[in-house]
């Protein structure tokens, strides 16, 4: 059963999706993924193909200000950040994920590298759509 948070207004919000673990419970996976993505059609997609790579829980949101509470609430071990959402991006986001260590990728439809503020260029980029071979591969090196 999807809990999905993503309604007619297009904003997506908090949600959890909880699968059990494997009895040994080495995915190689991080438990626990926020997506901070502001189309829902791709956040239904990055929700589904982290749930069927063993990732436990995951949380969708879909702008600045529901990423930093959501990040408030419980941190993530790791994060998928949409560069662009809506009229804002999502720097503030890196800003908090960087200064507590939690990984993350930047996930962008664009390929121009002006897009990315100077202080992420090196940072690990996936480009939208990414093939599914791609996205785990950034979540099992920790986005390094």
């Amino acid at each position: 059963m999807r809990l999905s948070s993503i309604g007619k207004n297009m904003q997506p919000s908090i949600s959890t999706i909880m699968i059990p673990a494997p009895p040994d419970g080495s995915t190689g996976m991080p438990a626990d993924v926020l997506i901070v993505e502001d189309d829902p059609i791709i956040a239904i997609d990055f929700e589904d193909r982290l749930l069927g790579f063993g990732v436990r829980s995951v949380r969708t949101v879909g702008s600045v200000a529901q990423a930093l509470a959501a990040i408030a609430a419980r941190a993530p071990d790791f994060a998928l950040l949409d560069v662009e959402l809506g009229r804002e991006k999502s720097f503030a986001v890196a800003d908090r994920l960087a200064a507590a260590q939690i990984p993350f990728v930047f996930v962008t439809g664009y390929g121009a590298e002006d897009r990315i503020a100077p202080e992420f260029k090196t940072r690990p980029r996936l480009q939208k759509p990414c093939s599914s071979e791609a996205l785990e591969a950034a979540l099992r090196s920790g986005g390094s």
